[in-house]
C-alpha cells in the first residue's frame, strides 16, 4: 500500500532567511497537503517556536512540526558546511552557545562582503541589506542577494549566487562557527539526530568528498540527506549507498526558502520509515501538531 503522508524534512522561514512567516508557512505546507513538515532556520530555534500558539490537538488537516535548525558549520580547512539536527533540546546551553555565536558574527561577515563588492565598483550598502532581513535572526547572503536584486544589480537571487555570492566567489567571507564533528556532538548530546544537508550541492562552491562525508558517518553523523534540487542523479546515488552502507538515515527535503525559481514545498520528500526512524531516535524535544 502506498502512503499518502507527504514528509519534508528542511524548510526555512524568514526568522532566517525563507520568505514567509512561520504562520504563512504552515499554510502553505496545508495548502499542498504536507503531513510533516521541520522548521530548520539557519542557527535559530525561534521559527518553529513562534508556532506554540497555533498548537492543536491530532486530527484530519493537522501538520506535524518538527522542531529543527540548520547549523552553519566551517571544517577546518575553512569550508561551508550545513548539519541539520531535529528533535534536540532546545534549551541545551551547548548548543545555544554555538548557534548565537554563529549569528553574531554574520553582521560583521556581512560588512565585509558588502566591503568587497564596493571595492569591484558593485554600490550596495549593509542599510540596503538590512531591509531585506528585519524578521530575521540571522543576517545572510539570501539577504544580500534580494538587496542586489532592488538595487538591479542581478534579476534573481539564483543570479546573484553564481555570480557573486557563492562559496568560491572573491566576494566570500567566511564567519564563525563550530566545526561539523562539534556540531553533530552538540546535536546528540542535547538528545537529536544531526543529518548533512546537501552534502554533494556542486552547486554551491567547494564540496565534501565521499571519503570526508564517510568519516562523518564514522564520527556519529546520523543521516544523509539524499533527495534535494540541488544534488543530480550521481549525487543522489552516492549518498544513497554510503547511506544504505552506514545502515543510516537517508532523507529527502525542499530546503524551501519561498516561491524562488523552481522551489516548492515538498518538491522533495523523506520515506515515512525513515521519518519514523527519526522520530524515535530524537529524545531532545517532541513534534508538536498546528
Amino acid at each position: 500500500m502506498v502512503s499518502l503522508m507527504k514528509i519534508d524534512l528542511h524548510s526555512h522561514t524568514n526568522v532566517s532567511d525563507g520568505i514567509n512567516s512561520p504562520s504563512e508557512l504552515v499554510g502553505l505546507a496545508k495548502t499542498e497537503a504536507i503531513s510533516v513538515l521541520a522548521i530548520t532556520d539557519h542557527d535559530t530555534v525561534e521559527g518553529w517556536q513562534a508556532l506554540a500558539a497555533l498548537k492543536a490537538p491530532v486530527g484530519a488537516g493537522a501538520l506535524t512540526i518538527v522542531p529543527g535548525a540548520e547549523i552553519s558549520c566551517r571544517t577546518a580547512n575553512g569550508m561551508s558546511v550545513h548539519m541539520l539536527g531535529y528533535l534536540f533540546d532546545p534549551l541545551d546551553d551547548e548548543l545555544n552557545q554555538a548557534m548565537s555565536l554563529t549569528r553574531d558574527d554574520r553582521i560583521p561577515r556581512m560588512k565585509k562582503i558588502i566591503g568587497l563588492l564596493n571595492e569591484a565598483g558593485i554600490e550596495i550598502s549593509f542599510a540596503d541589506v538590512a531591509k531585506h532581513s528585519e524578521s530575521a535572526q540571522t543576517v545572510g547572503r539570501p539577504h544580500l542577494a534580494d538587496a542586489l536584486m532592488e538595487r538591479g544589480v542581478v534579476s534573481s537571487r539564483d543570479e546573484a549566487f553564481k555570480k557573486y555570492l557563492h562559496n568560491d566567489s572573491p566576494f566570500y567571507v567566511g564567519h564563525f562557527a563550530p566545526t561539523p564533528e562539534e556540531a553533530i556532538s552538540a546535536i546528540k548530546r542535547a538528545g537529536g539526530v544531526s543529518i548533512l544537508a546537501h552534502g554533494l550541492a556542486g552547486s554551491r562552491g567547494a564540496i565534501y568528498s565521499t571519503d570526508e562525508i564517510a568519516a562523518l558517518l564514522a564520527y556519529g553523523l546520523d543521516g544523509l540527506e539524499v533527495n534535494h534540487r540541488d544534488h543530480d542523479d550521481d549525487a543522489r546515488n552516492t549518498l544513497r549507498e554510503m547511506a544504505r552502507a552506514f545502515d543510516v538515515f537517508a532523507t529527502g527535503s525542499s530546503d524551501y526558502h519561498g516561491a524562488i525559481g523552481s522551489q516548492r514545498l515538498g518538491m522533495e520528500q523523506t520515506a515515512p520509515d525513515v521519518w519514523e526512524g527519526i522520530l524515535a531516535q530524537g529524545k531532545g524535544c517532541e513534534v508538536f501538531t498546528v
